[in-house]
């Protein structure tokens, strides 16, 4: 369980930054829109993080909390210079999938070892992300 919860850590981490970055060089007539947007996702994201390490905490062991440990377990890939919306709203909707399969994952292997805590997280998570998905797609189509 920690080590997926790690990997989830690490995979929100790389995920926050790539939030930050499509914050900061967002360009386009869609600038104060998705600039907003991005800051509310990145806001959230914070949060996320912190209770997953917490979890990880509260199951007696150390989250991972290195960049390099970060890059090396996550599941979420750098994305670096993207200043074009759709773009960066079609990066982050498969990003939002990659942790909501994730979290799938810690979802049935929680179950499977009677961890309702950790369950709670992921299904929290998981509801709140398959709507901000829907969102995402949404504003593409």
């Amino acid at each position: 369980m920690i080590e997926k919860l790690n990997i989830l850590l690490s995979s929100y981490e790389v995920y926050y930054q790539n939030l930050r970055g499509y914050h900061w060089n967002i360009k386009g007539k869609k600038f104060f829109e998705l600039h907003l947007k991005f800051e509310e996702f990145y806001t959230d994201t914070a949060l996320k993080i912190d209770e997953v390490a917490e979890r990880i905490l509260t199951l007696g062991n150390s989250p991972l909390h290195s960049y390099s440990d970060f890059l090396k377990n996550s599941r979420i890939k750098e994305y670096k210079n993207v200043s074009d919306g759709d773009i960066a709203v079609d990066q982050i909707k498969n990003q939002l999938q990659e942790l909501i399969n994730l979290q799938r994952e810690i979802l049935i292997d929680s179950e499977q070892v009677h961890d309702a805590g950790t369950a709670d997280l992921a299904t929290r998570f998981i509801s709140e992300q398959e709507k901000t998905l829907w969102m995402l797609s949404s504003y593409l189509s």
